[in-house]
């Protein structure tokens, strides 16, 4: 019985002391902390109450634009917000975002890593979520000079115009039946078409098992980067991204978009060079893609540039969701405010009459005359923006 009491009596000794010690070492640090010079303290935009942990969280809503405007009629143009523990300044107004975007650019040019968007790019080897430094600026370079070029984009235009005149067929196709056309597919099919064959070489859109497989896995893609991950916000919660099924499909849907990139790479690698580009100097069916340019780029600019083949694939998939989605949405909402305004729609067919007159097709070069249309489409974009928030920036350093 002594024996058993004497144990217990240096277990409890064994945990006392470290006990003891933790607090008063937690005692000392409170002290020499009030006692420290206090830190004068920053000057900081206007706050919405927080509360703890979660922050500003809960106030994000389903429609974080429409709730970040709703706040920012309260507590001004320039507003701070905590997402968990990510401090987060939202600019609401055209001064406010000029002078974060264009005066004082090189301070806010750097982007935050989040989980999402890192796995699915390749580690953010892409343009959009790559962070500042050299490797940015040479990948941005190359979307600019190679792919983006005015040049480049005019080379492409044989491809837009024979895939809005597939659209238009096969719109006027399904009108005649007595079936309801639903637009939003019939954009979304029209947009993919357009960049599978600029960007890919051929078409991946057509309705057999594949081109079914391929949409889905692109279509889940583009919801992922628009998704944000609990542990984004707060890191000791991300372990509910397991829990939830999220982790999981990011990792499903990233392994398939590499499978899919690299076959395509690979087919262009098999390409027999010398039948690359026609005679007439076209791209796109039979001419120079995405693919093509990117990779002769990378074989020129060996050992001098680091373009490598995941940033192929990543700046691929940046070119998908930047073209792909948010063109039919602007198409579809500008449709839909046509349809809204029937005077408007009226104004804007005369116009479309007038410039096309007896010719069965209109062409890229008749759109130069159709300044209402113009006008139309810069309307719409104000009123329905496909993209309302940008991708977070993050402050290189402290500024006033």
């Amino acid at each position: 019985m002594p024996i058993q009491i004497a144990k217990k009596m240096v277990a409890y000794q064994t945990l006392i002391v470290p006990l003891v010690s933790f607090l008063l070492f937690i005692i000392f640090l409170h002290k020499r902390r009030s006692t420290a010079a206090p830190q004068p303290r920053k000057r900081l935009p206007p706050s919405p109450r927080k509360l703890p942990i979660i922050g500003n969280l809960h106030q994000r809503g389903v429609y974080p634009h429409r709730s970040f405007q709703a706040l920012s009629r309260r507590h001004g143009q320039l507003m701070l917000l905590h997402l968990g523990k990510v401090p987060v300044l939202v600019a609401s107004s055209a001064d406010a975002a000029c002078e974060i975007m264009r005066n004082q650019d090189l301070i806010f040019s750097n982007r935050p890593k989040l989980s999402i968007p890192d796995r699915l790019l390749y580690g953010s080897r892409d343009v959009a979520f790559a962070p500042y430094g050299e490797y940015w600026r040479q990948a941005r370079s190359v979307c600019v000079l190679q792919l983006l070029s005015n040049k480049r984009v005019q080379s492409f235009r044989r491809v837009r115009e024979e895939e809005t005149s597939n659209m238009i067929d096969k719109i006027r196709q399904l009108g005649s039946s007595s079936s309801v056309v639903d637009l939003s597919e019939v954009l979304v099919t029209t947009t993919n078409d357009v960049f599978c064959r600029v960007a890919l070489g051929r078409k991946y859109g057509n309705e057999d098992g594949e081109g079914r497989k391929i949409n889905k896995v692109l279509g889940e893609f583009v919801e992922l980067l628009g998704m944000s991950s609990v542990g984004d916000h707060i890191p000791w919660l991300g372990w509910t991204s397991r829990v939830d099924g999220s982790d999981a499909k990011v990792k499903k849907v990233a392994k398939l978009l590499d499978e899919f990139l690299e076959g395509v790479i690979q087919e262009h690698r098999d390409r027999d060079k010398g039948e690359k580009v026609s005679d007439d100097g076209i791209c796109g069916d039979g001419g120079l893609d995405f693919v093509d340019i990117l990779l002769e780029f990378q074989t020129e600019n060996k050992g001098s540039s680091s373009v490598e083949v995941d940033t192929i694939k990543a700046i691929i998939l940046d070119t998908f969701a930047a073209g792909t989605d948010t063109l039919a949405s602007t198409v579809e909402w500008a449709i839909a405010e046509l349809i809204r305004n029937p005077r408007t729609m009226k104004t804007l067919q005369n116009e479309v009459r007038e410039v096309a007159g007896t010719k069965e097709e209109i062409a890229e070069d008749d759109l130069e005359k159709m300044h209402y249309l113009k006008a139309v489409i810069k309307e719409s974009l104000r009123l329905h923006s496909p993209v309302p928030l940008l991708i977070p920036e993050n402050q290189l350093r402290t500024r006033k």
